[in-house]
């Protein structure tokens, strides 16, 4: 495997050249990027899947997914798994360049990534942000996480999968 289609966006999973580029912000000549990709949250998920993928092998497809916007081909942000699944659950990140922000294509990735998740026969997915990142909040309601806790400065949030929940 290696993309996934929504409506509006194609997740393309990346391997360790593409991620290393994402990671130092260095296009190859035939990468299409916005202006402003990647950002901070992309940069740092590249570099977790590339140190992962060092230790411990190939990880898609619960690797890293470059999100890119069909309308203009352009990449405009990065969502994935943070490591391997345990005991049936993944934890999932996501994030956008500021330019790709406020039009949904957040919570239409993390619903692709929910349904790679119920394909490979996973019953939970979790998520966590920040106590005032309002936005990542609304995305993983939308979604169709649920707030589960808070710790740390962080609120917990989760999906089960399966029959009757929204990424079956």
């Amino acid at each position: 495997m290696s993309a996934l289609r929504t409506a509006r966006l194609q997740l393309h999973a990346i391997d360790v050249p593409e991620g290393e580029r994402i990671a130092e912000r260095q296009p190859a000549p035939d990468d299409a990027w916005a202006e402003d990709f990647p950002c901070d949250g992309d940069t740092f998920g590249a570099r977790a899947f590339v140190s992962a993928t060092a230790e411990h092998g190939d990880q898609r497809p619960f690797g890293f997914y470059r999100v890119t916007r069909l309308a203009d081909g352009l990449a405009v942000g990065g969502v994935g798994f943070k490591g391997q699944p345990d005991d049936g659950c993944v934890e999932i990140g996501f994030g956008l360049a500021p330019s790709a922000r406020g039009h949904g294509y957040a919570a239409e990735a993390a619903a692709a990534l929910l349904g790679l998740a119920t394909e490979q026969g996973l019953s939970r997915v979790i998520a966590d942000t920040t106590t005032d990142n309002i936005a990542s909040q609304r995305t993983l309601e939308r979604a169709g996480f649920r707030l589960v806790g808070t710790a740390d400065g962080l609120r917990q949030y989760e999906i089960l999968l399966g029959s009757g929940h929204p990424a079956s």
